[in-house]
């Protein structure tokens, strides 16, 4: 790998990170370093990062606009830690940076997994429909385990306040909806007011991913599930969320444009939206006869943070291509809530 200068490598001083990793992790660095940013991110910026014969991935924050509770690396790299000792495919971790005067925010390290995350339906044609429906299966197989963990035993007991848990969430992507406001959006105070008015009860808690989609997790050369990744809003809270979630971005792929929403869902094979639930519910045991609510928070929650990229984007504050069309999906997520909520209330 070689070496970038520091103007293609925003937020990685490699100098500093040398380091940082000479006193944290002694002995794993063979060599200097090199390192480019990793392309997909919307959110958190990930630096691939080697040493011509070790090779680790750093995730820290964006570079400016960091919202109150988002971008948490001492969330991702907790969860990851715990997670080890359990059956979801996570990347070991290494080491945690909490000191901003190393790299102007705090940072993980962690393992370099191999695997691709596939993104658009033109990634996963070659593979063919049979490989496709079987990937789709088993993201729905990964997601069912991480909601059978039990958190107690792996140190996640106060991971986070199951109670009040979807009150709290449309609390908080109002909030940082607020945060990033620089135009009016249509419909959006409606959906947030339905939203506050509806709230059910949580039946079951889990350790919820929070992000939970293809895209956001790597698939090795036998169509296994390799690593589940960007674990940065992980808590402990409704199960159904990250369910809800994933139903939302196969929807979404019906209104978005080429980079800016992924395409998956039309690849041939790629399960339809009625397969990937029943997979979930025969998997988990977990009852999904009523997602309206969660479709709708759902839905709500990508737009809060569609919305955020797109502030960042204006203020040119991202790292690589595909922004440019974000801003363009906020408002059809808006009224996908809307929809979910009319159909159940």
């Amino acid at each position: 790998m070689t070496r970038s200068s520091g103007s293609e490598l925003p937020g990685l001083d490699l100098g500093r990170l040398a380091r940082w990793l000479d006193t944290e992790l002694p002995g794993a660095r063979s060599g200097e370093l090199g390192g480019r940013v990793i392309a997909g991110g919307r959110s958190n910026l990930t630096y691939l990062v080697g040493d011509g014969v070790h090779r680790w991935v750093l995730r820290r924050p964006p570079l400016g606009h960091v919202l109150s509770t988002a971008h948490d690396m001492s969330r991702e790299f907790r969860v990851i830690s715990a997670l080890q000792q359990t059956a979801v495919p996570v990347p070991a971790a290494y080491g945690f940076c909490s000191d901003p005067e190393v790299l102007g925010a705090p940072f993980y390290v962690m393992e370099h997994v191999e695997g691709t995350p596939y993104r658009e339906d033109w990634q996963l044609e070659p593979l063919g429909p049979e490989r496709t429906a079987t990937i789709g299966g088993r993201v729905m197989d990964v997601l069912a385990a991480l909601h059978g963990v039990d958190p107690d035993p792996i140190g996640l007991a106060d991971f986070g306040r199951p109670k009040g848990f979807l009150e709290r969430q449309v609390r908080r992507w109002g909030a940082q909806l607020d945060a990033s406001h620089i135009r009016d959006l249509a419909g959006v105070d409606e959906l947030h007011a339905r939203l506050a008015a509806n709230v059910p009860e949580t039946l079951a808690s889990a350790i919820v991913h929070g992000d939970y989609r293809l895209d956001n997790v790597l698939i090795d050369e036998d169509d296994q599930i390799a690593a589940v990744l960007d674990w940065e809003m992980s808590t402990l809270g409704d199960p159904l969320g990250d369910v809800a979630l994933l139903v939302v971005y196969q929807r979404s792929q019906e209104f978005g444009a080429g980079a800016a929403v992924a395409t998956f869902p039309r690849a041939s094979g790629w399960p339809s939206e009625d397969e990937l639930l029943e997979r979930y519910a025969t998997a988990s045991g977990r009852d999904l006869g009523n997602l309206g609510f969660h479709l709708a928070l759902a839905a709500f929650k990508a737009a809060a943070i569609l919305e955020g990229i797109h502030y960042r984007y204006v203020h040119g504050q991202t790292v690589g291509p595909g922004f440019d069309g974000i801003g363009d999906l906020v408002e059809p997520m808006v009224a996908m809530g809307l929809d979910a909520l009319k159909e159940h209330y």
